[in-house]
């Protein structure tokens, strides 16, 4: 069984949202910033296959800890994500009934990526009538095995052996184009499944704490 906790995620995958359904789930705020993570980026599914879309950073020089990293405005990554989203979305069942609940944190201007994340994951977590507060760390916890927060990462997720890989499918709006695509954000379970995404998820994490 793993113990839930996580690395803070933008619009994280669907194998981390399911830890969330655990009780006992935290997020890790004390830790040192990693780049080409989760952290600050997403996977999405659009007619072209799978597309990044990454949170553009303040780099100062350092890697500070990850509740001090400031989101850089310099180019307009929140028009472009949306529009992203939009593109890749639009025509699934449920994202007319979603988007005007996430839409706002790509207009609104956050400082920090870790305040950003954790905002937005509490929104998606009220979307799926997932009735609880996030739990944040006060102190850095050591990384030890099996640790999600490295565990739960893009260049992880791409092996073979990776052990968190969704052996169930759930419609996607591509799969006549592409088949199922595992380990996407959990936007594109919503947006294609609705309220059945935390059935989903649910079974997910009975799944996940049976390894």
């Amino acid at each position: 069984m793993y113990n839930p906790l996580l690395a803070t995620a933008y619009l994280p995958p669907v194998e981390y949202f399911a830890f969330l359904l655990d009780e006992n789930a935290a997020i890790e705020r004390e830790e040192r910033y990693q780049k080409q993570s989760y952290r600050n980026r997403t996977t999405i599914m659009n007619g072209n296959g799978v597309l990044n879309l990454i949170i553009p950073t303040v780099h100062d020089g350092r890697m500070g800890i990850v509740k001090e990293v400031r989101i850089d405005y310099a180019t307009p990554w929140q028009r472009v994500h949306w529009r992203s989203i939009e593109s890749a979305y639009n025509n699934t069942p449920y994202y007319l009934y979603y988007k005007d609940a996430l839409k706002p944190f790509f207009e609104e201007k956050f400082e920090l990526l870790f305040d950003f994340n954790l905002q937005l994951t509490q929104t998606l977590l009220k979307l799926m009538r997932v009735d609880r507060d996030l739990t944040v760390t006060s102190d850095f916890k050591p990384y030890g095995s099996h640790d999600l927060r490295q565990l739960i990462h893009p260049k992880q997720s791409k092996k073979q052996d990776y052990p968190l890989r969704l052996k169930t499918p759930y419609y996607q709006v591509f799969e006549d184009k592409f088949g199922f695509v595992p380990n996407l954000s959990v936007i594109d379970l919503l947006f294609n499944e609705g309220p059945q995404a935390t059935h989903y998820l649910q079974s997910l994490l009975t799944q996940l704490n049976a390894l």
